[in-house]
């Protein structure tokens, strides 16, 4: 991550855990972490390891407590994290997607569920790590295909072309970090306004974060900025949160419950409980009105 992008990361307190993934294999019931693969690259070391019947993936530190991938040994289809939960039911507003995009691969969690809960969508993932992809690949069973595509690139910049082509999606989903937290150059009014210029009207934004103040407040702030009225998920564990935003009204709890009903069943392999999963929608807004909103100019 180049200086620049530490300016707001300054900010963050407290610790993650995040995720993505799917493989197979009988677990493990050591506490001990065992290393399974260890690659440099030019934005850190990737490892692989192994331990309590789980297959992480991790940025530098087996002992670090961010996880990016994990999944069960035992259950490889069920989401080992809360978030990758969430942000799967963004579904609820958008159930019938044609084109995927997500920032962000990790494991491969999210993209290779799709793939099986929509099967009729393009998924397309943009990863700026090659050694990210050729781990999720390897170690968590990622394969890509005509539908299950894979971008080697900066997130931004990939969004950015779309946007000069003319192009759409119907859910983007933000799913990147690296070993601090989300980019900076991610988190932006320019970035999320560029967003929903390559969003279809009826589209979504659906995005990974967390509730540490001070950048819940700014973040807050600057959804709103770009898009207004926004539902914010939680798990209630590790302040992780989910936000999920259109350029359209917000569907109402009526039409997300219809279609948590009909999701119900290809959703239930994958560890999620549609009927609970949709009291999870909130509208309520939290965060101090007075936060300024995340500029491109704090990166300069």
């Amino acid at each position: 991550m180049k200086p620049r992008y530490r300016l707001l990361l300054l900010l963050v307190a407290g610790t993650l855990a995040l995720g993505s993934a799917a493989f197979f294999r009988p677990p493990s019931a050591s506490s001990e972490p065992r290393l399974l693969h260890s690659e440099s690259s030019q934005f850190g070391k990737v490892l692989v390891f192994e331990e309590l019947g789980e297959r992480c993936m991790n940025f530098n530190s087996m002992t670090d407590t961010g996880r990016q991938t994990c999944i069960s040994l035992e259950d490889p289809d069920k989401m080992v994290f809360a978030y990758t939960r969430m942000m799967t039911t963004a579904l609820f507003a958008k159930p019938n997607p044609g084109r995927i995009l997500i920032v962000g691969l990790g494991g491969a969690t999210l993209p290779t569920a799709l793939a099986r809960i929509v099967p009729e969508a393009t998924i397309d993932t943009v990863e700026i790590d090659p050694a990210v992809v050729r781990v999720a690949e390897t170690y968590f069973g990622y394969k890509p295909g005509p539908r299950q595509r894979v971008f080697v690139e900066d997130g931004r910049a990939f969004i950015g072309r779309v946007h000069k082509q003319g192009g759409h999606y119907d859910i983007v989903m933000l799913d990147a970090f690296d070993d601090d937290y989300i980019p900076a150059h991610l988190l932006t009014r320019e970035f999320f306004a560029l967003i929903k210029e390559i969003l279809s009207p009826d589209g979504l934004l659906v995005s990974n974060s967390f509730t540490t103040r001070p950048m819940y407040d700014r973040e807050s702030a600057t959804y709103a900025a770009v898009f207004g009225e926004f539902f914010e998920l939680r798990s209630g564990l590790a302040g992780n949160r989910v936000v999920i935003a259109s350029p359209d009204p917000l569907p109402d709890q009526a039409t997300l419950q219809a279609n948590a009903a009909a999701l119900a069943s290809r959703l239930r392999p994958f560890g999620i409980e549609a009927e609970e999963a949709v009291q999870r929608f909130g509208r309520t807004a939290e965060w101090d009105k007075s936060a300024p909103v995340l500029t491109d100019a704090e990166l300069r």
